[in-house]
């Protein structure tokens, strides 16, 4: 029966219950939902609001109907409204009146707030170990390949020498400050709005701050009326997500070039790849382009809340019923996707010698040949034209920086000698570069070890 029937002469039609209703899938806070009341019916019976023995009697029937759920020997109704009335109508079917009093000084659109932020705390918890797993595969796959020399890119064009340990733990940084926006949103998220009523609070002497503390909450919401409103949390997760995916979607679309026959810079394990129908020869990288793909669903659910929220007056409005399957949807994409990739990249295998033979191209090495005529004394811009030009004669005679014979440098320029070929040596190029943050393989090592610090 509707929490709301006593108004009601007639019963809801057949169609508009359905679309009213929330259980299919808020039944998935159920034991956020209980441990809310647990919390709510101590602290009303701690402040005398209702009998202590009512209170611990309702206590303890929550903890069994939480059990039976965890174990299976519980179900839920699917024909009630919502999680909450599916609760207390189990409470009410088992200790009788009592139950009915649970829900004194509470209104389900504090109940509904409260348990939205119990479980994305809960899931948040989840995603951060997710990341985490991600993170410790990154790290132990760039201490594999801390020396790799593979060619750096801009504009998809080889551009300079790093090393492919270094490649990966740009997407390491990227991570972690996915997973500190994350920490940061859940400072947020860790406030009770239980107290807050429908909108105006309440008349009985409620101890929220104790029942916040239950809870593991560090506070209470300052105004009812927020506190019943406010998905301020949800969208800033949703942001969290969003971003996450931006990054996850990147390094994705980067293992899909790397599979490339064009690339080959990494063979993906055939657990982690599929085949084509048609085309026997084919190993496609599917499971990258998923996540590539569902980057755009995450985005999706945070224009959904932003679309939501934008002209709702305070306080509540049934319109944030949506709040729950956008969220859901983004936390369940983001963590599936991170849970894909963690074990498609710690399985991959990297294609060393390819690496090094795309290095070997492209003249990734030109900007350490002028910088090694600045070294001899010639102003940077005079040592880029030289450079220019000797790359020109390179690529019209066939040859690279390290087979163009001495007497045309010589001719660019009188301050080239024998050394030139060691400056332009890719190894001494990776080497030279100790500046912090860049990529010689002593300094990724020193990377890995802070990143699996704060890991």
């Amino acid at each position: 029966m509707p929490l709301w029937k006593g108004r009601f002469q007639k019963e809801l039609d057949k169609q508009t219950n359905d679309f009213n209703a929330s259980i299919s899938f808020d039944s998935r806070m159920a034991q956020q939902d209980i441990r809310g009341s647990i919390a709510h019916a101590t602290m009303l019976g701690r402040q005398g609001i209702i009998d202590e023995a009512e209170s611990g009697k309702i206590v303890a029937a929550l903890r069994q109907i939480a059990l039976e759920l965890e174990s299976g020997k519980l179900a839920i109704d699917r024909t009630a409204e919502d999680i909450h009335t599916f609760v207390e109508a189990e409470l009410t079917k088992r200790i009788g009146d009592s139950g009915k009093r649970l829900h004194t000084a509470r209104s389900r659109n504090d109940q509904v707030a409260l348990d939205l932020r119990l479980y994305l705390l809960d899931e948040s918890e989840k995603l951060e170990a997710s990341l985490n797993r991600l993170l410790r595969v990154i790290t132990a796959k760039a201490k594999e390949t801390y020396d790799f020399v593979m060619p750096g890119y801009t504009h998809l064009q080889r551009a300079q020498p790093i090393t492919f340990g270094h490649h990966l733990l740009a997407y390491g940084d990227m991570l972690l400050r996915d997973r500190a926006r994350l920490q940061d949103c859940k400072k947020r998220m860790a406030v009770s709005p239980l107290g807050s009523g429908a909108l105006a609070g309440t008349t009985y002497p409620l101890d929220r701050g104790f029942a916040a503390a239950q809870l593991g909450l560090t506070g209470v919401s300052s105004n009812s009326l927020d506190g019943v409103s406010d998905r301020d949390y949800v969208l800033e997760l949703l942001s969290c997500l969003s971003i996450l995916m931006v990054h996850l979607s990147r390094f994705a679309e980067e293992v899909i070039l790397w599979c490339s026959w064009e690339f080959k810079f990494v063979e993906l394990d055939d657990a982690f790849s599929t085949g084509s129908s048609i085309m026997p020869q084919k190993k496609n990288p599917d499971i990258a382009e998923l996540v590539r793909g569902k980057a755009g669903r995450v985005f999706g659910d945070l224009m959904t809340m932003l679309t939501v929220m934008k002209g709702l007056p305070l306080a509540y409005n049934k319109d944030m019923q949506e709040d729950k399957q956008a969220v859901f949807d983004a936390m369940d994409t983001a963590v599936i996707c991170l849970d894909t990739f963690a074990p498609m990249l710690e399985t991959a295998r990297v294609l060393k010698d390819n690496l090094r033979a795309a290095a070997a191209g492209g003249f990734i090495n030109a900007t350490d040949c002028a910088d090694y005529l600045v070294g001899k004394g010639l102003p940077f811009r005079d040592a880029y034209k030289c450079t220019g030009e000797l790359v020109a004669a390179c690529i019209e005679q066939g040859l690279t920086l390290e087979t163009l014979p001495l007497e045309q440098y010589k001719a660019a320029c009188d301050l080239f000698g024998e050394d030139v070929y060691q400056a332009i040596d890719l190894d001494a190029c990776v080497n030279r570069r100790t500046v912090k943050g860049a990529p010689a393989p002593a300094n990724v090592l020193r990377e890995i070890a802070a990143l699996e610090e704060k890991i």
